[in-house]
């Protein structure tokens, strides 16, 4: 009997101490940067949190669903509201273009919404060879265009096709829209900026 009361009280303590928590939201899977969150994005959770945490409450999740990442969200992690923002990836000043790519005119590595990358023009080889020089003939250093992904389709299931569309500046979204009209750009991955 001493035990059962024993065990009884020490279920008490840790009770009365487990009793702060807080219903939060967590990450319930990987969501890259820039990707719009959805209710399948992130869970309710129970937790103790220390009054310095910052965490978003789980009455918040409707307003969170739509929104995008601030930056990349792991699963398990806990929400705070540093890493959603309602801002566009396309900035003003920016047009949106879709670039229609070819297995063979991008990278394998998956793409994401928020990744930097540069579209490159590719040699049209009947401009060359009406310039002077025969197909196959060297050319000059590429033209590049920074751009930034705002959404990427899926594959054409018969030819691999892609359409990724970018952000790029409203000076250049029109030549970049001829270009692909053409299928006369690559893309690569740029640089990404630490932090």
């Amino acid at each position: 009997m001493a035990l059962i009361a024993a065990g009884g009280l020490f279920g008490a303590v840790l009770f009365t101490a487990s009793g702060e928590r807080s219903a939060v939201l967590v990450v319930a899977r990987d969501v890259p940067v820039g990707a719009a969150i959805t209710d399948a994005d992130i869970a309710p959770a129970s937790l103790a949190l220390d009054p310095a945490v910052k965490a978003v409450p789980v009455a918040k999740k409707s307003g969170l669903v739509g929104q995008r990442a601030a930056v990349a969200l792991k699963a398990g992690s806990l929400l705070s509201p540093g890493q959603v923002t309602n801002a566009s990836l396309v900035k003003t000043g920016d047009q949106l273009v879709g670039v229609a790519l070819k297995p063979s005119q991008m990278p394998a590595s998956r793409l994401a919404p928020g990744q930097r990358v540069l579209i490159v023009w590719t040699p049209d080889q009947a401009v060359a060879a009406t310039a002077g020089g025969k197909p196959g003939d060297p050319v000059s250093a590429p033209k590049t265009l920074p751009a930034t992904v705002v959404a990427v389709g899926v594959p054409a299931p018969a030819t691999g096709v892609l359409v990724v569309d970018v952000a790029v500046p409203s000076s250049e979204g029109p030549m970049l829209a001829a270009r692909v009209a053409m299928g006369g750009v690559a893309l690569i991955i740029a640089p990404q900026e630490a932090g």
